[in-house]
């Protein structure tokens, strides 16, 4: 299936609670951004080190009829303009993702609206699609704090998962790592800026596994981050943190573009898609622009607002649902285990 043809224009309502970020979007025939708001809870986690689920669901709570408002009033329309309403049904924080499952199931009770539950990587996935139009077979690489994987996609709504991380996420190795370095959280765009003035100075390892393996490991790096910091403290050495922020950086980016590059040339695509916070640094970007340049295969990177949570994400996703007729009933729940599918 490629393109739809669609006989009216579409508006879906989006919402977004599957961690620390309160959103809701209002996206147009599945490309077109009418509103977009997001409330972050950033400063409420900053103290603590990373996302408590307690705290994040209590402020999901507070925020997301705020959020809601808010976001029709910038759009200027109403709930006759409306088609549909997508929610993250996972996977996520189960306290988070009930908020926003619960707010789009009453909203769909009460508005007789057709209900559709959205996966959060296909989410960002289709955050691309805000900026770009699909070409299929695409390849898309999904790096956050909870996820990294290959996704072969061969037309609207189909995914095939060919490699995925074995243990921690990129994003989650970036959060640990910055927590050695003393930096706030989130750690990812903290390490990024000071890979940026360091040099690489410490060869740590490059899990690459078995011959032929899209899949990810990260869990080796950290441990090796962590006691190359040890040892060199019980050593009395000084380790520049920029120089230990860059070999990171180098290690994790050199993994995920070169299975990134493989795994393109291996099923032929026509195009390749980067989603995801880890979307975000600069180091990544920058290197898969480069290796990219010189091969004839396009290279779709959104802009930062969209590498982070959102709710336009969802929608976007959500509009593909709606026109293949896919619909959630009242009793959708969270699924902080969802498998993309």
């Amino acid at each position: 299936m490629g393109e739809f043809s669609m006989t009216k224009e579409t508006y879906i309502l989006g919402i977004e609670t599957s961690c620390d970020e309160t959103a809701v979007a209002i996206v147009k025939n599945g490309s077109e951004i009418v509103t977009n708001v997001v409330a972050s809870q950033i400063e409420s986690h900053k103290r603590f080190g990373g996302v408590v689920p307690e705290i994040a669901s209590r402020h999901h709570v507070e925020q997301i009829t705020m959020v809601l408002e808010e976001a029709f009033e910038l759009s200027k329309l109403s709930w006759d303009d409306i088609d549909a309403i997508a929610v993250t049904e996972g996977p996520g924080l189960v306290g988070a993702l009930l908020i926003g499952v619960n707010a789009a199931k009453a909203l769909a009770f009460a508005k007789q609206k057709p209900l559709i539950g959205v996966h959060h990587i296909a989410g960002h996935i289709y955050a691309n699609r805000l900026e770009q139009e699909f070409q299929f077979p695409l390849l898309a690489l999904i790096v956050s704090g909870g996820h990294t994987e290959l996704v072969l996609m061969k037309e609207h709504g189909h995914y095939e998962v060919i490699g995925e991380t074995r243990d921690d996420a990129a994003g989650e190795a970036y959060d640990k790592v910055a927590r050695m370095l003393h930096l706030p959280y989130p750690g990812g765009p903290h390490i990024d800026r000071l890979a940026a003035e360091g040099n690489v100075t410490i060869d740590f390892p490059r899990a690459w596994l078995e011959e032929g393996s899209f899949d990810f490991s990260f869990s080796g790096l950290k441990s090796s981050v962590i006691n190359t910091i040890h040892n060199a403290k019980q050593r009395g050495e000084v380790l520049e943190d920029k120089d230990i922020a860059a070999s990171f950086q180098s290690s994790v980016v050199d993994v995920l573009t070169t299975k990134t590059v493989k795994a393109a040339l291996n099923h032929n695509v026509k195009q390749v898609i980067v989603a995801g916070g880890v979307a975000a640094n600069k180091g990544l970007r920058n290197e898969l622009v480069n290796k990219f340049a010189d091969l004839d295969i396009p290279l779709v990177i959104p802009p930062l607002k969209l590498c982070t949570d959102n709710a336009a994400m969802i929608a976007a996703a959500g509009t593909i649902s709606y026109h293949q007729g896919k619909r959630s009933g009242l009793d959708l729940n969270a699924n902080p285990s969802l498998i993309l599918k």
